[in-house]
């Protein structure tokens, strides 16, 4: 497409398979039973994401427990009582601690796009999480014989190996999301905290050619899970000169519910670096009405007037059920929304002339 446009992650499950995973939580079902309810929402995913335009799909992270935790799923070594996210109604999540190490990811991102791409007739793109998320995971009083630096270096060898694998898989682009860094500065106003993620996610980062990096992005937003956020009371203006150091060819901003889009869209055209692509939020997962492809297209004109287009594309704020259990929004919801938002950016192209 003239202006590029992509889904951020995840798609709400299909009723059928919440049922199983409940079931499969009561031992229920087998593992067998609950994989091919995956592979079945995975299909379905990929299909209707086709159906409405989608020039580059996902998997719909439908068989993560979480975007967050999906590496940590069966570690030996967690405790329950870890960081608590808290969220803008009153909802609160909570991370698991961990206990002891060495620090191992249980399952990788090349297996979730492995599952979709035999699915899929476009490009595949995979979402992985950041690893200053998962940094959240050791303890402050530490581990006797697994020292913090120790986990970071044992972390950022996993990390790599998660972006690393669909890569080499074939994967459009691999996609870091990085909800975390505007939490940071509510919970440490100084940056501090922001500065160590962003450095932890580039010793990452670092370990990847020009090439490699042209097909890495980070995605950032304020939160999305049962209709709240966790920041977006947090300047924007206080995170962009910094997420914009990360080694990343794109980045994907949640634009579309900021109160004066305007003023992220001039902070963005004035640090976002040279030879990368911003994907702007074109829709809002969070807002249960469906946005119409006029109100998209009138979005991507008002980023085009900032960003130089050939430097520009649109997505989803957030993933629409980055948490398995959130139902907040319905699958047909997202699948509208998608929709509009990939006819609202074909009309802006048209509209600057970049497509018949």
């Amino acid at each position: 497409m003239a202006i590029p446009t992509e889904p951020i992650g995840s798609i709400p499950r299909p009723s059928q398979l919440l049922t199983m995973m409940s079931a499969y939580a009561s031992g229920e079902v087998s593992d067998a039973e609950l994989a091919d309810a995956h592979d079945v929402a995975v299909a379905d995913t990929v299909r209707r994401l086709e159906a409405v335009g989608s020039p580059v799909v996902t998997d719909g992270e439908q068989s993560k427990p979480s975007f967050a935790t999906y590496p940590i799923a069966g570690l030996a070594g967690l405790a329950p009582d870890g960081v608590v996210i808290p969220f803008a109604d009153g909802h609160q999540r909570q991370l698991p601690v961990l206990t002891k190490g060495p620090f191992r990811y249980q399952a990788r991102a090349a297996q979730y796009f492995t599952a979709a791409a035999p699915h899929a007739t476009v490009p595949v793109k995979q979402a992985v999480i950041a690893p200053s998320a998962l940094s959240l995971l050791y303890p402050q009083a530490g581990i006797a014989g697994y020292s913090r630096e120790q986990f970071l270096a044992d972390l950022a060898d996993e990390a790599e190996a998660d972006i690393r694998g669909p890569l080499e898989a074939g994967a459009h682009v691999v996609q870091l999301d990085f909800t975390e860094g505007r939490l940071s500065l509510k919970l440490d106003p100084s940056g501090g905290v922001l500065d160590d993620f962003i450095a932890l996610n580039n010793r990452v980062l670092e370990r990847f050619t020009d090439d490699e990096r042209a097909r890495i992005g980070v995605h950032t937003c304020p939160g999305g899970d049962q209709d709240s956020t966790h920041s977006l009371d947090v300047d924007y203006a206080d995170l962009l000169p910094k997420l914009f150091r990360l080694k990343a060819g794109n980045f994907y901003v949640q634009l579309a519910s900021e109160a004066d889009p305007e003023r992220v869209l001039s902070a963005i055209a004035e640090h976002l670096p040279a030879d990368t692509r911003v994907f702007v939020g074109v829709t809002d997962p969070i807002d249960p009405r469906v946005e119409t492809a006029e109100e998209v297209r009138d979005r991507v004109l008002t980023a085009a007037r900032h960003l130089p287009v050939d430097r520009l594309g649109t997505c989803d704020d957030c993933g629409f059920s980055p948490f398995a259990d959130d139902t907040s929004t319905s699958r047909e919801i997202a699948f509208a929304k998608i929709a509009a938002r990939v006819e609202g950016t074909a009309l802006a192209a048209k509209q600057l002339g970049l497509a018949p």
